[in-house]
């Protein structure tokens, strides 16, 4: 299986191409110049690689919930190439894709808590149930960062996103040691990818105009409901 994936919703962009098992990855963090560099990086990606657009089977996205400008530009990104090569489309949950970053130094704990900085005073969450070598998806919210409820597991906790940098008491409160080794995290499309190939083989690929982001905040968009 052959696909690109894109994730843009946060303050890095990034870009993944997923070969066969295989991921490679480029990524910048540069608030406001996504529209500038995802099209270079899937560029820099295939050529790389030698890998022509023709031989893409699908086009992975970060759906959101995030920075509303950076999800939709995501997905008017990969819309475009899927409809250009006439190949189907995988939604991911950027926070799920966030979650999924804590397994990668083989840490296997109950669940994770990915949350992101949602401006205004709130932040994206999630609880997201370790399963396996993947993590799955909890409802995704909006909230003040003092008023989560998490209804966290039994087992060890853990918890990563740009919420932890903002505001510095949301691990103690939440149970977590520190911030410090989890506040840097932010969404990346090489999780993107990995889960996007799941999802895939459950049969979750849609037609590019049916990829929709999501957005849990009312008064920004109107909510899409999570595939």
């Amino acid at each position: 299986m052959r696909l690109i994936a894109l994730e843009t919703a946060s303050e890095q962009c990034s870009a993944a191409l997923y070969l066969d098992g295989e991921i490679h990855c480029v990524r910048e963090r540069a608030a406001r110049r996504h529209g500038e560099l995802i099209l270079g990086q899937i560029e820099q990606l295939l050529r790389e690689a030698d890998v022509p657009r023709s031989s893409l089977d699908g086009v992975a996205v970060g759906r959101g919930p995030g920075a509303f400008t950076g999800v939709r530009l995501g997905l008017g990104v990969a819309q475009g190439i899927a409809f250009a090569l006439d190949r189907p489309v995988v939604p991911v949950s950027t926070l799920q894709a966030l979650a999924q970053q804590a397994l990668r130094d083989d840490r296997r704990p109950a669940a994770v808590l990915a949350a992101l900085d949602a401006r205004m005073g709130e932040v994206y969450w999630s609880l997201c149930p370790v399963q396996g070598e993947r993590v799955g998806l909890g409802p995704e919210q909006v909230a003040a960062p003092e008023s989560l409820v998490v209804a966290w597991p039994v087992g060890e906790r853990y918890g990563l996103g740009s919420a932890f940098a903002t505001f510095p008491d949301l691990a103690a409160a939440q149970g977590l040691a520190s911030e410090a080794e989890y506040a840097d995290a932010l969404p990346d499309a090489q999780e993107v990818a990995l889960l996007a190939v799941d999802a895939w083989e459950r049969g979750e690929a849609v037609a590019p105009e049916d990829a929709q982001p999501v957005y849990v905040r009312d008064d920004v968009a109107r909510p899409a409901s999570p595939r």
